[in-house]
Formats: C-alpha cells, structure tokens, sequence
C-alpha cells in the first residue's frame, strides 16, 4: 500500500473516536457534580440536624440547611427541608431530609431526585 491510498485515514479514525471521547469527558463531568451534590446534600442535612438537636429551634435549623448548602443551583427552598419532630425533647431522635433535583449540564439525561439525611438524638 502507498502513502496516497492511506491519505485521510487518521481524519476518519478521529471521527470515529471523537463522539465516544467527548462523550466519556462529559460523563465524567455530570458524575463529578452529582457526586458533589450529594456530598453537599449529606453535609447539610448534617449540619441542620446538629443545630435541631441541640438547639431545638427548627427555622435556625433551615437556615442552617441553607447556609451549608450555598454551593447548589438553584437554591434549596423550605418546601425541600423537612425536620421531624418540629420540637425536640431530650432522648428523642430528630431527623433533617433535604429533597433535591439536580439538573444535568449537559441535558443528556436528568432530572435525577436526590436526597440528604441526617438523624441525631436532641439534647446533644
């Protein structure tokens, strides 16, 4: 074979290769920021069940929720964070779920529901 039955070989390779690289780099980026949101999710939930427990005063709980949770978008609103009890009584557990939908970036696939959870006894 020669050189000129060759020519244009490489550009047809890459346009084979191309879709499935820039496919996998995406992928790897909407993983990357749905892991990041969960772990955000679980830190907030987190930090607005500490502040129920120990603290029993649920709106300085949500706004503890919120607060930890500033690097979602969009926002977490109050329709998202349910504490159980509204009032905490020593001995009882105390439970923060945040409620969440992440959207892609890419819009390839999503909406996807997620969820933070944290559980604590009041009274520290």
């Amino acid at each position: 074979m020669s050189k000129a039955s060759e020519r244009g070989a490489v550009a047809v390779e890459f346009a084979i290769v191309a879709p499935l690289l820039v496919m996998l780099v995406l992928g790897i980026m909407e993983f990357g920021r749905a892991y990041n949101a969960q772990v955000t999710l679980s830190s907030a939930a987190r930090e607005g069940v500490r502040v129920m427990a120990i603290g029993n005063n649920a709106t300085a709980a949500r706004t503890a929720v919120k607060n930890a949770a500033t690097g979602l978008q969009p926002a977490l609103a109050d329709g998202n964070i349910t504490i159980t009890p509204t009032s905490c009584t020593s001995g009882v557990q105390t439970t923060v779920k945040i409620t969440y939908t992440l959207t892609t970036m890419t819009g390839i696939a999503g909406p996807f529901p997620m969820e933070g959870k944290g559980v604590m006894l009041c009274g520290g």
